[in-house]
């Protein structure tokens, strides 16, 4: 089977979003052939893309096209493609952007529509977490399949000689805040007042932002505590990224944060209110200090999210489409010579 992912490819930093590429990688492990589209170009723009794709697709042969975000989807739905598309809602294009508790962008409702009426053109459609799938109102399309991990990414390492490489003092203890402070929905404002309210001079907010995918497994396995403050979110890797590193963490409840890190001892969920926050940022910090790290690794496998089993989720679907589609081949063949 042969798959072409289209994702964005507008970011100056990666060329496709490392947690579709590790998405896509899994996929080629469990022995699938996959090729990478990226969309270039913003707004109408993106119209430009429509005849790029259309050429690749004649020139290759694809069984199945997985997008990923709404307007991802728009492109090869365009090219009149008979082969079946498959969406992945991302977050934001179905819950909107969040600039504080219950505050959506006006900007993200404009996407939000186009991904409500993208919908029907769709073959399949995977949300990453429930509060994504609530807004997928085809149901029959509709697949509910989580971010996984690429486990043998995160490596445990001794943290003594992390910290000193890191610069960190052997002597503090160190709340992780790994999001963009600059970017409103990732609420960085909450980390710093919580910490705040802690009142303790050993402990210290480190937020090292813009670092690379190895960095960060370094500051994971390095850190006391990882915080995610964020207003909205589908299934962040970054927390399963702090699991697999067995970090403690405390997390708002959002998208499956707090799925996942519950039942985890040393992980809580606390509200947007900085007191009950740094609350539970202490009983992390308390744990750590007591026991260490957690057994975070432990609860992904219980729930299934290594990168092998969601890999084997996604192929499934793939394999579904196909089997129904049986009908559409002759077309298929047709656009590879045409």
């Amino acid at each position: 089977m042969k798959v072409l992912f289209v994702v964005s490819g507008n970011n100056k930093h990666y060329e496709v979003a490392p947690f579709i590429k590790s998405q896509g990688e899994s996929l080629r492990a469990a022995g699938l052939e996959l090729d990478y589209f990226g969309i270039k170009g913003k707004g109408l723009k993106y119209l430009n893309n429509v005849g790029r794709l259309r050429r690749q697709l004649r020139e290759n042969h694809y069984d199945v096209i997985h997008a990923h975000y709404s307007f991802c989807g728009w492109i090869p739905l365009l090219t009149g493609t008979r082969r079946p598309i498959v969406l992945s809602l991302m977050g934001d294009d179905a819950t909107g952007t969040f600039a504080g508790v219950n505050k959506i962008t006006f900007k993200s409702r404009v996407l939000m529509f186009l991904a409500w009426a993208i919908q029907p053109f769709m073959d399949a459609i995977i949300s990453k977490s429930p509060n994504i799938e609530s807004f997928v109102y085809l149901k029959k399309k509709s697949h509910l399949v989580p971010n996984g991990v690429r486990l043998e990414q995160f490596s445990l390492f001794d943290r003594k000689t992390l910290r000193e490489k890191l610069g960190m003092h052997p002597d503090k203890k160190y709340v992780l805040f790994l999001g963009n402070k600059a970017d409103p929905n990732k609420n960085y404002a909450l980390a710093a007042d919580a910490v705040a309210t802690l009142n303790r001079p050993d402990v210290e907010l480190i937020n090292p932002f813009r670092i690379t995918h190895d960095q960060v497994v370094e500051y994971l396995n390095a850190a006391d505590v990882f915080v995610l403050c964020s207003f909205s979110e589908g299934s962040p890797n970054v927390v399963k990224e702090a699991m697999a590193c067995n970090c403690p963490a405390v997390v708002t409840d959002v998208g499956d944060a707090a799925w996942v890190v519950s039942e985890t001892e040393g992980c809580h969920v606390g509200s947007f209110e900085p007191a009950d926050f740094a609350q539970k940022i202490a009983l992390s910090l308390q744990y750590a200090s007591e026991k260490g790290r957690t057994k975070g690794r432990e609860r992904l496998l219980e729930l299934g999210l290594d990168a092998e089993s969601i890999a084997h989720k996604i192929i499934d679907i793939y394999k579904s489409l196909l089997k129904t589609n049986k009908q559409t081949q002759p077309t298929l063949q047709s656009e590879q010579v045409s």
